[in-house]
């Protein structure tokens, strides 16, 4: 299957050109480079207020987004197994391929999630594991919402947003200081959620490359692989802070 711009989506906001989420990718990059030396000889801030609001908002955005995916596709009858874009200017297929485009945008609103730690001066948790999650994810949905928004591709927005329910409500929880943080014992639960995740996206995506669907193989692929690298470091950072970091 050939992939051209969907006429959809290709005038929308950050999606016309791959220049502005290039822009904003280089920027991210500025900032992590250089972030950590401006805040050298600067106090760390607290920020509490800030995150808690940042934190409950992107768990409002994350369960409206779950929503729209989850109802959308029962809506439209879309198959779990095997479901080609529609492409068509229907209620429902500009319904998923708005909540696509949301998605794509919840991508570049969570790069505050590195401000806040440099901010916070706590520069040990920007891992490779954090940038490259965060900054691979800008071109995967920009490339997915401008190509393929609907299909295969709402199953990763759906399951992603569910776990981000979880992560945010942590996160909110967390930032209310050692009072509260400190009876959060579900962090690492919360990391194995983060990784049956990232199996049933491999699953779901490489399922497809197997049979006849009329979806991009090489969008799947692409699902694929990308997924089996976020597994690979996830299962790295489960066994150095879980296992290792008991022993």
């Amino acid at each position: 299957v050939l992939c051209f711009p969907d006429p959809r989506t290709d005038p929308w906001p950050l999606v016309y050109s791959p220049l502005p989420v290039t822009l904003v990718f280089t920027s991210y990059l500025l900032v992590v480079a250089l972030g950590p030396s401006c805040m050298q000889q600067r106090q760390r801030l607290e920020l509490r207020a800030p995150l808690l609001a940042y934190n409950l908002a992107m768990v409002a955005l994350s369960s409206y987004m779950f929503y729209e995916f989850l109802v959308t596709s029962v809506l439209a009858n879309y198959s779990y197994l095997c479901q080609p874009v529609d492409y068509s200017q229907s209620e429902l297929g500009m319904r998923m391929a708005r909540v696509c485009w949301w998605f794509f945008f919840s991508k570049v609103i969570e790069l505050l999630d590195t401000v806040f730690l440099i901010l916070r001066k706590k520069q040990e948790q920007v891992t490779f594991l954090h940038v490259y999650h965060h900054g691979s994810m800008l071109f995967n949905w920009w490339s997915g919402v401008k190509y393929v928004p609907g299909g295969q591709a709402f199953f990763v927005g759906m399951l992603n947003s569910f776990v981000h329910i979880f992560m945010y409500s942590y996160y909110a929880l967390a930032s209310l200081g050692p009072r509260v943080s400190r009876h959060l014992w579900w962090k690492r639960y919360l990391t194995i959620l983060q990784l049956c995740q990232f199996v049933a996206i491999a699953a779901h995506s490489s399922y497809n490359l197997f049979t006849e669907c009329p979806f991009p193989d090489g969008f799947n692929t692409a699902v694929f692989l990308y997924i089996l690298s976020l597994l690979a470091l996830f299962l790295r950072f489960y066994y150095q802070t879980y296992i290792r970091g008991k022993q």
